[in-house]
């Protein structure tokens, strides 16, 4: 597996100018609510203002766009899947170049509780797919209803990863893990820009007689949730463990593949001392980290942070789905630093409560989510100090559309933080404003991302000759000092209006729009 190849990410990241804000205390922020079952949160590649949640028991696939929840589905599956226990709708991948070829892929399983891997296309409408599939991916029948996997993913190298548990029951009765004739208990690895069997010349099997050239790794019992770094590419695995040992299995972005992560031989670190095993096989690919039931039943693998908090890059988050436990931790492929709960620190405000944590999602920009399972929840990941990008770019009449940015400290009694627009028409003015809620409302300038209370920064700016202005803030005058005060621990919007010189009514462009939670 090649190493992340994609620069979309790479360049939404350089985007987001967050400011160096050292040692934080996070803390999470209820974004939507109302799901039946969600178990994942996804974004096309790039995409800055839609989350896609999937249910898994109603066969629903539904958006929260700009903050607000759409009530027609973009997909609806709930004639095809069965969804008792640990069956129903159990993953979501967007082709890497959804943007503009529309595919993208589930995982379910059908009404008589085989797996399927299904290709689906969008339609017109980009907030609703087309109702018929494109493509059966992958069919695999499955002996029992739990351990169905149910995660699919694209690696930094355009491949389709899925994730298959060992076919259920307990302590793998048919080995099917071990066995690679099977399907089950595995790591697949698909090229779906090719002709079916969708097998790319590279999977480490290729050519074996008696062996499923799917194969991409062996050894998994249930990897409920894997993910990529969006930035190295090195895949991370949640594997649910029998009754002892949850564990986090690990793979570099350098592997070729073939890996066997031990199950049925191990669990976590430890010899099952099932048939057909050596105890500590020297050929075996042991995890990285593990823990007891003391702590947990149900692990629930996660993501490496790659979003606006800059001193949170690199952080890998994962958690518990019985005692909803977090926890992170950084690895560099060989040593594992920096590790802790975050379980008290994450726990919200108010009265709301993280229970069941199914899944950690990513938006187009990297900031991260916990899925909850039990209430339908969606809760983000923030900072007493934190700057994200949102509501993407509208061009209007001239050029591309004028990216926001940041500078300084987000800390209020510091007082060094400034507002940048980059790509914008040289020569032209404009000015920022802000406000205290977040919106988007088109106006024949572009998209309107700031509401509630709006304030304008006077005077105008002038943009220089590469598309670019600055300003700092001083909170301590105008409008600061007066109405339009900001408080610590509170957010609020800014955006960049600005001249684009074609003249008429239409003659000016708003930016994207920048979010900020200050801190003292």
């Amino acid at each position: 597996m090649s190493t992340f190849t994609r620069p979309a990410r790479l360049l939404l990241t350089s985007l987001l100018i967050a400011a160096p804000l050292g040692a934080q205390v996070l803390r999470t922020e209820l974004v939507a609510s109302g799901f039946s079952r969600p178990i994942l949160l996804t974004a096309p590649p790039g995409d800055a203002n839609r989350m896609f949640v999937v249910e898994q028991n109603s066969g629903l696939i539904r958006i929260i766009k700009n903050g607000a929840t759409l009530p027609t589905p973009f997909l609806d599956l709930g004639s095809k899947i069965s969804s008792s226990g640990e069956r129903g709708l159990l993953g979501l991948a967007f082709h890497p170049d959804y943007a503009t070829n529309g595919r993208f892929f589930v995982n379910f399983t059908q009404s008589g509780g085989d797996t399927r891997i299904h290709e689906y296309a969008v339609s017109a409408n980009p907030d609703v797919a087309l109702k018929a599939k494109v493509a059966i991916i992958q069919a695999i029948p499955q002996p029992f209803s739990n351990h169905n996997g149910g995660c699919i993913a694209f690696g930094g190298d355009d491949m389709l990863y899925v994730g298959m548990g060992d076919g259920g029951s307990g302590n793998d009765p048919g080995n099917r893990a071990q066995d690679l004739s099977e399907r089950l208990g595995k790591i697949l690895r698909l090229d779906i820009d090719i002709p079916p069997p969708y097998v790319p010349a590279s999977n480490p099997f290729v050519g074996q007689t008696g062996v499923r050239e799917e194969i991409w790794a062996s050894g998994i019992r249930n990897p409920w949730r894997f993910s990529f770094d969006s930035l190295t590419g090195d895949l991370y695995i949640g594997d649910v463990g029998q009754n002892a040992w949850e564990e986090i299995d690990f793979q570099p972005a350098s592997s070729v593949g073939g890996e066997n992560y031990g199950w049925r031989c191990m669990e976590g670190f430890n010899c099952t001392g099932k048939t057909g095993c050596v105890c500590n096989d020297t050929a075996l690919t042991l995890p990285i980290h593990e823990y007891g039931h003391n702590k947990g039943c149900s692990v629930t693998g996660g993501i490496v942070y790659r979003g606006p908090i800059s001193s949170l890059s690199g952080t890998y988050f994962f958690g518990d789905y019985c005692s909803a436990r977090i926890w992170s931790f950084r690895y560099d492929g060989a040593n594992m630093t920096e590790f802790q709960e975050r379980t008290t620190e994450l726990d919200p405000p108010g009265s709301d409560i993280i229970n069941d944590i199914s899944s950690f999602g990513e938006d187009g920009v990297g900031n991260l989510y916990i899925v909850d399972y039990a209430d339908g929840q969606i809760f983000k990941i923030t900072s007493d100090c934190d700057v994200a990008n949102y509501c993407g770019t509208t061009p209007n009449s001239v050029g591309p559309g004028a990216v926001m940015g940041s500078f300084g400290s987000l800390g209020l009694t510091d007082n060094s933080f400034g507002l940048s627009s980059a790509g914008g028409v040289p020569g032209q003015f404009g000015y920022f404003i802000y406000g205290d809620q977040s919106v988007s409302v088109p106006t024949a300038d572009g998209v309107r991302c700031v509401g509630g209370n709006i304030f304008r920064l006077l005077p105008p700016q002038v943009i220089d000759g590469t598309g670019d202005v600055s300003v700092p803030l001083d909170f301590s005058a105008p409008p600061f000092n007066g109405a339009g005060q900001v408080f610590a621990g509170t957010t609020y919007y800014f955006q960049h209006w600005y001249r684009d010189g074609s003249g008429g009514p239409a003659g000016s462009n708003f930016s994207d729009g920048l979010q900020v939670t200050f801190c003292l």
